[in-house]
């Protein structure tokens, strides 16, 4: 039994390694998005830093519609961004994870 609980904790500090080596490669994860009309463009990492803003010269004489630009895009760059990090980190800890029962968390 002691054994066992000993294996367990191995595996948890396996997991934990791993996870936090998929949150590092996830730093270099890019995710673009881009408004419909192309004028406004934003690139960041799967762990959600903005790396890149790329913003039309015609939206710069628009204050209001630039405002909307940024909120759209950005926001639809995030939720993208988090689901790629939810699915990889999910996916880590499942597989990682000791069979201990009743605690089916992430199946």
């Amino acid at each position: 039994m002691f054994g066992d609980i000993m294996g367990m904790m191995g595996k948890l500090k396996e997991t934990q390694q791993k996870i936090e080596d998929t949150k590092k490669r996830l730093d270099t994860v890019l995710i673009d998005e881009q408004s419909n009309d192309g004028l406004l463009k934003v690139t960041l990492t799967a762990n959600r830093t903005i790396k890149s803003i790329q913003i039309d010269d015609s939206l710069l004489d628009d204050k209001e519609q630039l405002e909307d630009y940024l909120l759209l895009v950005i926001n639809k760059a995030i939720a993208k961004a988090t689901n790629v990090n939810e699915v990889e980190l999910a996916a880590v800890a499942k597989d990682g994870m000791p069979n201990i029962p009743g605690m089916d968390l992430f199946k």
